[in-house]
């Protein structure tokens, strides 16, 4: 940490002379890690790694890192996406690499490109989810399916910090469908069932665990213990329902 400037006034640091965007992982054991215990695993894979962070100013200076659009405690995630800012220029694809051997298994560093400079939270419009729900009927849960998509609102209730609160479901959900399992999954003895979900972000944010407490209240189903997984997550193709690579005008600007 950069140390106080003279007779105890806070240190004035120099403005970041680079600023990269990371895409990164949460796999395994490691979805059930919080965002708050992924950011101190990460400030220290950036010391094991000596990066050569920017620090913001002020008596208490911390390193320059955003966090956008994390993944509920518990989800795993191949689009989980930061940006950091450092006082040196470095090269991309050697700090991924360095990142990465850093990090513990699991979380894993899968692309670092120089940000072109755009808000990257404003480009996290919607994610791609994949449910993986077992033991229920699946004609049932089709039908529950086609229900949701038909109503205009559905209320759910969930517990946050400020107490149970109630919202509408069905507004975020922009795509929901039942797929087709792989086939490992249909020649095992457990029957399970795959909901392909992208959902719109907004306030309140809409969660997957949203959705299906949605399908129980319409279809009595009771849809327990799900795999969550976020596929993608990015700018939202409002006419086919599909999210972009929010990395891609960085990546077209850096070429």
């Amino acid at each position: 940490m950069p140390p106080p400037g003279p007779q105890g006034q806070p240190e004035q640091q120099a403005p970041p002379v680079q600023r990269l965007r990371i895409r990164y992982a949460k796999r395994g054991r490691m979805r059930f890690t919080s965002h708050r215990d992924f950011s101190r695993a990460f400030e220290r894979a950036l010391v094991r790694a000596r990066v050569p962070m920017a620090y913001s100013s002020g008596f208490n200076p911390h390193p320059r890192i955003s966090y956008a659009g994390a993944a509920p405690t518990g989800s795993a995630s191949e689009a989980e996406y930061l940006e950091i800012a450092l006082a040196e220029v470095v090269d991309p694809v050697s700090l991924a690499a360095e990142l990465d051997t850093s990090l513990p298994d699991g979380l894993d560093v899968l692309e670092v490109v120089p940000s072109r400079g755009e808000s990257l939270a404003d480009r996290l419009e919607a994610s791609v989810w994949r449910i993986t729900v077992r033991d229920e009927p699946i004609e049932e849960l089709r039908q529950a399916v086609a229900e949701l998509l038909v109503r205009d609102e559905v209320a759910v209730e969930r517990m946050t910090k400020k107490g149970l609160r109630t919202f509408d479901a069905r507004a975020a959900v922009v795509r929901l469908e039942l797929a087709d399992p792989p086939a490992r999954m249909r020649a095992s003895t457990d029957a399970c069932a795959i909901l392909d979900l992208v959902l719109r972000h907004g306030s309140p944010s809409v969660r997957p665990d949203d959705v299906l407490a949605a399908l129980r209240e319409i279809s009595g189903l009771s849809l327990g213990a799900a795999h969550q997984q976020r596929l993608a997550q990015g700018p939202l193709d409002e006419r086919s329902g599909t999210v972009d690579d929010p990395l891609a005008p960085d990546r077209d600007a850096a070429g």
